[in-house]
């Protein structure tokens, strides 16, 4: 502000002989404070929310011709409301037909049958159980209560790295030297 009122200084007044009351804005300001400003003329209020779903009435004087007729201010469709279930989203497209296709067209596409998973060897099962048996265990003894022996905590820890350390040594690693860094090949 400061630097706004030095610019003011040196410059003529926009009205020339008349001073500004400052005073007089800020009363001003203040009294109509809360207050609602009037609707510009020819503006309609808004409608209360639980009027919202009655129809529109029209105000007298206006014309009583439709929307989208000639003369009417009103565009087409400002007043098209739809019953419930039969609205413009509960289109259903019809069921496609063989007919449909084209020659040039193949149909949908079938994807083929995946491969079966390969099956695992002794050693992975034995890790696997390990992970997962490991916290199994020690979880199902704190919940029923049971003592936590030195055996009990050797087994649930142990298996549960001995598995983690035997998977992760087990992995495989493809070091091929034309591997394009695992990205597309084209």
């Amino acid at each position: 502000m400061a630097e706004h009122d030095s610019d003011r200084g040196d410059r003529e007044p926009d009205e020339k002989g008349v001073p500004f009351d400052e005073e007089a804005a800020w009363q001003a300001i203040v009294a109509g404070y809360g207050a609602e400003p009037p609707d510009p003329p020819g503006a309609r209020p808004y409608k209360p929310v639980e009027d919202l779903a009655l129809l529109e009435k029209e105000p007298p004087g206006e014309d009583a011709e439709g929307p989208g007729e000639p003369g009417s201010d009103r565009p087409l469709g400002s007043s098209v409301s739809f019953a419930p279930g039969v609205g413009p989203r509960d289109y259903r497209l019809a069921e496609p037909s063989e007919d449909d296709l084209g020659e040039d067209d193949e149909g949908h596409f079938v994807p083929p049958e995946p491969p079966p998973l390969p099956t695992a060897d002794t050693t992975a099962r034995f890790a696997w159980l390990g992970v997962v048996g490991g916290p199994v265990l020690l979880l199902l003894a704190v919940l029923l209560g049971w003592e936590m022996t030195w055996y009990l905590a050797t087994l649930g820890i142990g298996g549960f790295l001995g598995g983690f350390v035997t998977l992760v040594t087990r992995m495989r690693t493809d070091e091929d030297g034309d591997d394009p860094g695992r990205g597309a090949v084209v």
